[in-house]
């Protein structure tokens, strides 16, 4: 098989496997059934996994690796911490809106599968919380915001933003609010939770 074709059949394996996953499960996902999906021998995709939990675990990779792009570039649009971290907030966001199936995976379906991620995958997720602890940190440094452990803020702004993206991609959210108010209006509300006075900044 030509690299190109193989290369392609792998791309196709993991997106395949990526809308499957969260439209039947991980309990219901098989090797077969993506095969079937794709009109390839189950054959196919052992040559490049060797497990359902090895696929999934390439589909998380990916997830956290397109979360850290967009974080790390939010990371590095301001020098201002307070303008930092509200642009990684939005980041955030936007990543669970634009991507809801890797959303899913990452962080919402039954972890089950999760229990056998590899701990050196855990260190290499764990770089997106440590891109907001650093803007955390930062604003303490430079005294725009109140003093805390970095580690547990950053672990606060994640469980918020991470609210805010499940209740937008479950539809759960009042319909009365529009979804940018309650955005912008979430991303407000953590940044002025870490300053040391609402008036610091505009933000």
């Amino acid at each position: 098989m030509p690299s190109e074709t193989a290369g392609g059949l792998q791309r196709i394996i993991l997106d395949t496997a990526r809308q499957l996953l969260t439209d039947v499960g991980y309990a219901q996902l098989s090797m077969r059934k993506i095969a079937q999906k794709i009109g390839y021998s189950a054959t196919s995709i052992y040559l490049y996994y060797s497990n359902k939990d090895e696929l999934v675990h390439a589909l998380i990779d990916e997830g956290v690796d397109l979360l850290y792009a967009d974080l790390h570039e939010a990371n590095r649009s301001h020098a201002d911490p307070s303008l930092r971290l509200r642009a990684m907030c939005l980041a955030y966001i936007q990543f669970g809106l634009n991507h809801p199936e890797y959303y899913e995976i990452m962080y919402v379906l039954h972890p089950e599968y999760i229990k056998r991620y590899p701990a050196e995958k855990y260190r290499k997720a764990r770089r997106n919380l440590e891109l907001l602890a650093s803007a955390v940190e930062d604003g303490i440094q430079m005294e725009h915001f109140e003093a805390c452990e970095a580690t547990v803020g950053a672990n606060l702004i994640w469980t918020q933003l991470h609210g805010v993206v499940t209740l937008l991609n479950s539809e759960r959210v009042d319909k009365r609010i529009p979804a940018e108010t309650l955005i912008h209006s979430a991303c407000k509300h953590i940044l002025r939770s870490f300053l040391k006075t609402p008036q610091h900044k505009e933000v």
